[in-house]
């Protein structure tokens, strides 16, 4: 059905491959789980506040070393959060680390490479896990789903 008001999707379908593909890539070398998160719009709370919602409801919590991390994204709103988990946020580096992934994100988008610059921080936040949770035979391989999660 014809719609006046369809929103235009966030992503094409090769943008939507080569992110997928990159999250892939990563958790090939850790237990570690990275997800992306993408919607138009976060107007109404600050982007951190909006990817720990997230990340609640997307069960992240739920990994057996609480080594997810999640990279939202309200592209309209031109916003974004990476939120890590427990154990790789501390072991990561702190607030040094995800500050540093999170600038060269922002130069990714500031010039509209979107895919270019999730598919980046996606191996950057990937190197980080793998050292510090290389896979780990005991952990089922893949415990949280590879695609990218569209809100609204």
């Amino acid at each position: 059905m014809f719609s006046l008001f369809a929103k235009k999707p966030i992503l094409d379908k090769a943008s939507q491959d080569k992110i997928v593909a990159g999250i892939v890539q990563a958790e090939r070398n850790t237990s570690g789980e990275i997800r992306v998160y993408m919607e138009h719009h976060c107007s109404y709370m600050d982007p951190m506040h909006r990817a720990k919602e997230i990340f609640g409801k997307l069960k992240m919590t739920r990994t057996a070393a609480r080594n997810a991390i999640l990279i939202y994204i309200a592209l309209t709103d031109r916003q974004f959060a990476l939120f890590g988990d427990v154990a790789i946020y501390e072991k990561a580096g702190g607030a040094e680390f995800w500050k540093s992934a999170a600038d060269r994100l922002t130069g990714h988008l500031k010039k509209k490479e979107v895919a270019d610059g999730i598919v980046n921080c996606i191996h950057e936040l990937g190197k980080a896990l793998a050292a510090h949770f290389p896979p780990d035979p005991g952990v089922k391989k893949n415990e949280l789903p590879d695609e990218i999660v569209f809100g609204k």
